[in-house]
């Protein structure tokens, strides 16, 4: 985690958010969400796909208007004054919101002008964007012939072009590659060590990890647990242990030795026994002695790191789901959010 000097943390919140609530029909999209996040920080929301990450993150940057509880911005109420909140705020999306048919350069240009940038800083301000996000050498090609990394580097310098202090990231790296996620990883760092504040939506446990201050879990509309990605972890202890046995039976007697060693969960297939422990060397030689004693032998052992399934299956007793449920779909295509992947400033 990065040190945050004491004067550099406000009285209040840079984004303070107390009830917030959407619905959809019948359906509570976000139900009652409390969240602060202090200013040069990031605070990660971690849910699995329509969990109503993305419905609080278009309350919050004021596409979508609240049906219960409050928000503000640097102070500024997100019902009350939206206009200010927009211009204050970048904002970007799942998906790279750039025009493929105008170069890098002319996108960067096109959004410093409706933002309404002075036209004599327009082009310093926008080589300077490539710069920083080493885009440069691409700066006059089309964006169709960039790479899914290239274009989430351009959209999020988008939504920087008028400096905004907060900065909101849906989901910024899903699709990319390793390398790419990465690279994308370090500009945010680098953005919130200059002192942008930062709210990011993530189903990766390890991006969480790698990035933010503080985690908010969502799920079902809900904040269900929040503290540091270490924290989250450690309810599961540290290290889960995966034996696969041949048959249910075995796995019955599997589980009721891991129990010695610490807490243990059968699989929906019933061969697979997940026994969580604090550590991954003392423990599980103790499992293996436990089991090779009472002769029982597993068809595979696996020792990893808690997973985000892993964290969902224990707060929940669901696993994260792979695709959005109808709550963030109906959220999409609400008219009020169309063709809003992401607002810049006073456009």
């Amino acid at each position: 985690m990065r040190p945050m000097a004491l004067s550099s943390v406000p009285t209040d919140p840079v984004i303070l958010v107390e009830g917030l609530g959407k619905h959809f029909g019948d359906v509570k999209a976000v139900d009652g969400v409390d969240l602060q996040v202090p200013a040069g920080t990031i605070l990660g929301l971690l849910g699995p796909n329509g969990a109503g990450k993305t419905t609080i993150i278009r309350m919050l940057t004021t596409i979508l208007r609240p049906d219960m509880g409050h928000a503000s911005v640097l102070g500024i109420d997100i019902a009350e004054n939206p206009q200010g909140v927009r211009e204050r705020i970048g904002l970007a999306g799942q998906y790279a919101a750039v025009d493929e048919n105008l170069t890098g350069r002319e996108n960067l240009r096109m959004v410093c002008s409706l933002t309404h940038l002075p036209k004599s800083i327009i082009k310093s301000r926008s080589d300077e964007l490539l710069e920083r996000f080493n885009l440069m050498h691409a700066a006059d090609r089309p964006v169709r012939t960039y790479s899914g990394g290239m274009r989430r580097r351009l959209d999020l310098g988008a939504a920087l072009v008028h400096k905004p202090p907060v900065l909101f990231l849906d989901e910024p790296t899903t699709g990319l590659d390793p390398q790419s996620r990465n690279d994308l990883w370090q500009v945010i760092q680098e953005l919130v060590d200059d002192g942008t504040t930062v709210l990011l939506t993530t189903q990766y446990l390890e991006e969480a990890d790698r990035l933010a201050d503080n985690i908010s879990v969502i799920d079902g509309g809900k904040k269900i647990a929040e503290g540091t990605a270490a924290e989250l972890k450690a309810t599961l202890g540290a290290t889960i242990v995966e034996v696969t046995f041949s048959d249910p039976q075995l796995a019955e007697r599997g589980k009721v030795l891991g129990e010695r060693v610490g807490s243990t969960e059968v699989d929906p297939d019933g061969r697979t026994v997940r026994v969580n422990v604090p550590d991954s060397g003392k423990s599980v030689l103790q499992l293996v002695r436990l089991l090779d004693a009472d002769n029982v032998t597993p068809d595979a052992l696996a020792v990893r790191e808690p997973t985000l399934d892993d964290v969902f299956l224990a707060l929940t007793g669901h696993v994260a789901e792979a695709d959005k449920d109808a709550v963030d779909a109906q959220a999409e295509n609400d008219p009020t959010g169309r063709g809003n992947r992401r607002r810049k400033g006073p456009a």
